[in-house]
């Protein structure tokens, strides 16, 4: 559900209302039934919620809500677009609950709803976001951040840094991951050789040493391993035209030095229906674009799209899992 007090749940609900999405899979929404019931009063939905304590017990039917109720908010106190301690306690637990429904099996992927990071850590939760938490939750210790949209994929070398620890965070250790990881993932869309486009981190790559050093001395050793483990890598090229040659299929897949670089493109093409694909993971885990939108929480105005776009894709990665796992 994400955090109660945005517009997860109001997104959540409209997307259970799709024809598309119900034809696609079954939806399990982890959350609290008071919160879902309270958004589906104040929109004048005819959808109901049918509460489960195991997935034996859900009912996948036209209007009905299947969710697990894990009773974290005080409906009383509830207010939409006013986050507090509770919510920032609940969207772990939603979390626990899912990883663990996925690590056992029972559900082929997750499908988060936006959190905010701040009220999460004031909660007594210090993480970054749902990715670190993820992590830790499925001892995962090799993972990252993909995106999907506008028809680019792009990686993030580094995530959620302030610009001056961006080249001090770009080693030959990160880069390589970064490609294991992009490598392993488009395998994971049904691309077995995938072309991966490395964006600069310097304008112009460096021109050869007078706008920076990173691409000479960090980047290309890294490149160089890459390749010669079979892994498709271009040399570092200018991030001003990469990402036009990968919108033309010149490339599978950018690999993006930092968060701004690669998603201020994606986000141009696609805002509001990419996809966020956390890699690296033993389980299947897809996200919308887009944060908590408090402004709006309550008001029936989200967008669902990206909420929808990341469900497909889900389906998508779990179809192409599955196939692999029967060959």
């Amino acid at each position: 559900m994400g955090d109660p007090a945005g517009i997860g749940p109001e997104i959540i609900a409209k997307t259970a209302a799709d024809a598309e999405i119900a034809s696609l899979c079954e939806l399990l929404v982890i959350g609290d039934a008071g919160v879902m019931r309270k958004q589906i009063a104040d929109s004048g939905s005819d959808l109901s919620v049918h509460v489960v304590d195991r997935l034996e017990e859900a009912t996948f039917a036209a209007g009905l809500i299947n969710l697990f109720d894990m009773n974290m908010i005080d409906t009383s106190r509830h207010r939409w677009g006013q986050p507090d301690a509770a919510s920032g306690k609940a969207v772990v637990e939603y979390i626990r609950k899912a990883v663990t429904l996925a690590l056992n099996r029972e559900v082929e992927a997750i499908v988060t709803a936006p959190l905010n990071k701040e009220v999460m850590n004031a909660a007594g939760h210090h993480y970054a976001g749902h990715t670190e938490l993820l992590a830790e939750l499925t001892g995962a210790t090799e993972y990252g951040m993909l995106f999907v949209g506008g028809g680019l994929r792009v990686i993030l070398a580094t995530i959620h840094a302030a610009l001056k620890d961006v080249p001090q965070r770009i080693t030959h250790a990160s880069l390589m991951k970064t490609f294991r990881l992009a490598q392993r993932a488009l395998v994971d869309f049904g691309i077995e050789r995938p072309r991966i486009g490395v964006a600069a981190l310097n304008p112009h790559a460096g021109e050869g040493g007078l706008f920076g050093r990173e691409e000479n001395e960090i980047m290309l050793p890294a490149i160089l391993e890459a390749r010669s483990q079979g892994i498709q890598v271009s040399d570092p090229l200018p991030a001003d035209t990469l990402f036009y040659k990968a919108l033309h299929k010149h490339y599978d897949i950018v690999a993006a030095m930092y968060h701004d670089q690669g998603l201020a493109p994606l986000k141009m093409l696609a805002f509001g229906r990419s996809v966020n694909i956390t890699v690296g993971l033993p389980i299947t885990r897809t996200s919308v674009d887009h944060g908590t939108a408090y402004d709006i929480a309550g008001r029936g105005c989200a967008d669902p799209a990206s909420l929808r776009e990341a469900i497909k894709v889900a389906v998508d990665l779990s179809l192409q899992r599955s196939r692999r796992a029967q060959s």
